[in-house]
């Protein structure tokens, strides 16, 4: 069975993100969307809402199923019996950043690849970060979402 993990916080999950796991549910077997908690970053959903708000984003790709991850991407991978890892590239930062990300996975587990998937054009100046930002100066952000999560922030950040 070919296996990957898509990794990310998905806090919020994008369209891109989303957009990255339709593309790779067609390539593999099984793809795990492993939602991490990332320490360094502000989060607006505790991880158990990510988790069931990215459930049920993908509840319509069969092969693919959302996971909790604790630790590292690339041991939480081996332990699915996954030999890939995907990543969502925008630009060369986020190759930069990536590339040195898989040069240390590889020293961990050298059996792991990581791929790179290229954002779709539609999707490739969208980042959590920025919607998170923009939801603070109460900016619309609900087009750059997934369903589940659009009517989450609208009902948290928006309704009156």
């Amino acid at each position: 069975m070919k296996a990957a993990v898509f990794p990310g916080s998905f806090d919020p999950m994008t369209n891109g993100h989303l957009d990255i796991v339709k593309r790779a549910s067609v390539l593999f077997d099984k793809v795990y969307v492993a939602v991490g908690v990332n320490s360094s970053k502000t989060a607006l959903f505790l991880p158990e809402e990510r988790l069931e708000l990215v459930r049920e984003s993908v509840k319509d790709m069969e092969n693919v199923e959302v996971c909790l991850i604790k630790g590292l991407v690339v041991t939480h991978a081996k332990e699915l019996g996954a030999k890939w890892i995907i990543k969502g590239l925008r630009d060369e930062e986020d190759f930069r950043y990536e590339a040195d990300l898989e040069r240390n996975n590889k020293f961990i587990e050298s059996e792991v690849e990581t791929i790179y998937f290229s954002a779709s054009r539609e999707n490739i100046s969208t980042r959590s970060s920025s919607i998170k930002e923009f939801i603070k100066y109460g900016v619309d952000v609900t087009g750059f979402l997934p369903k589940p999560f659009a009517t989450v922030i609208k009902e948290r950040f928006f309704s009156s």
